[in-house]
């Protein structure tokens, strides 16, 4: 392919060094990164060069004012070993509305998706081999302009790093339904992947663990009735063989990892409602028996499930894991179209092209 990116390639690579039966999850990284840089009202300098450090001015604005977004994407390998990419134009789509909202450029899609064919087919033998695990990438942008001002930046920096992932939840997770401390408002930025978003869960889901739990179930901001996501993920809940997830109204992120899920379970023919949902329903469907699955979805983990959830000290015990079957079916076949083990029906699956040699 005809590229527009400058390549170099590191001296040596580090691949050998990974014992792929035991990835902790965003600890490792891979030989390469892209790299481009916005000023003077565009963006250039696109180029992929050896992973390393940045060095960044002390008033780098996006360190004051938080001027910085991020997704995250997987590619994996066909059972015959060849890369691949899912859905990689919706996270461009993604991080330009993320960009949006904070009053930053846009990123050129087709660069975006080009750096992304060229990054994996050259690190492509970073991709773990086994079901469940991946090759993680983290594009991100932040404000790089060197002023103290609370306006936009007249700099940023675009990257895209990848490193080798295991399984995010190796095992069922429980949530608390937080009453205080709120994810997003509406008109606010929980639709876009902001990393403000992120900073002000840690204290919250501390608060959590302390007391036991490994999540928070996120509550509005308004009125703490109405469930909106589970950490960082997007939230099912199945009741009375009915598939619920809460309405995108502006202050839930639009995974694209809950779009697929839903494609599949209209496409088999289940019930699927995208509705506000109470935390009052839910405590009513268990204490009625019909609340049979809770589970989350995400890049990260493609599918979580939930095992218990507590509201105002009352727990509430899902049925055991192994009933679960809308989660289980759903993960057995996002991992299937991964690996093409599973015919790929809605043409989610990009073969990685080949890089332009260095």
């Amino acid at each position: 392919m005809n590229s527009r990116i400058k390549i170099t390639k590191s001296s040596q690579s580090n691949v050998s060094k990974v014992d792929f039966s035991n990835i902790p999850f965003g600890k490792v990284f891979s030989d390469h990164m892209f790299s481009a840089r916005w000023k003077d009202g565009e963006w250039g300098e696109f180029e992929i060069i050896p992973f390393g450090n940045l060095s960044i001015h002390p008033a780098c604005l996006a360190l004051h004012y938080g001027q910085a977004i991020f997704e995250g994407m997987k590619a994996t390998k066909s059972v015959d070993g060849k890369p691949l990419l899912f859905r990689p134009e919706m996270h461009a789509d993604r991080i330009n509305a993320s960009a949006n909202r904070l009053a930053m450029p846009e990123f050129p899609e087709d660069v975006f998706v080009e750096a992304i064919h060229s990054l994996v087919g050259i690190d492509a033998d970073w991709i773990p081999p086994t079901e469940g695990s991946a090759l993680y990438l983290r594009p991100y942008m932040f404000a790089d302009g060197e002023f103290i001002g609370v306006r936009p930046s007249d700099s940023y920096r675009f990257l895209i790093f990848t490193g080798p992932v295991g399984p995010y939840y190796a095992k069922p997770v429980s949530l608390l339904a937080e009453e205080h401390y709120v994810r997003a408002a509406v008109g606010g930025v929980g639709e876009a992947k902001a990393a403000g978003n992120y900073a002000a869960s840690l204290l919250p889901t501390e608060l959590a663990k302390a007391k036991g739990f490994d999540q928070i179930l996120w509550l509005d901001a308004k009125e703490h009735k109405w469930c909106q996501e589970a950490g960082t993920m997007n939230l099912f809940f199945v009741i009375n063989d009915t598939i619920i997830t809460p309405a995108a109204d502006g202050a839930i992120l639009k995974g694209i990892t809950r779009d697929t899920l839903l494609h599949i379970l209209r496409d088999k023919g289940y019930k699927v409602e995208e509705r506000a949902i109470s935390i009052e329903e839910v405590q009513e469907a268990h204490a009625a028996g019909t609340l049979q699955e809770v589970f989350g979805s995400g890049t990260a983990a493609v599918i979580a499930n939930v095992d218990k959830i507590s509201y105002q000290n009352n727990l509430m015990q899902l049925p055991p894991i192994e009933e679960h079957r809308i989660a289980h079916m759903l993960k057995a076949e996002v991992n299937g179209i991964r690996n093409m083990t599973i015919v790929d029906k809605f043409g989610w699956i990009v073969p990685v092209k080949e890089s332009i040699p260095a």
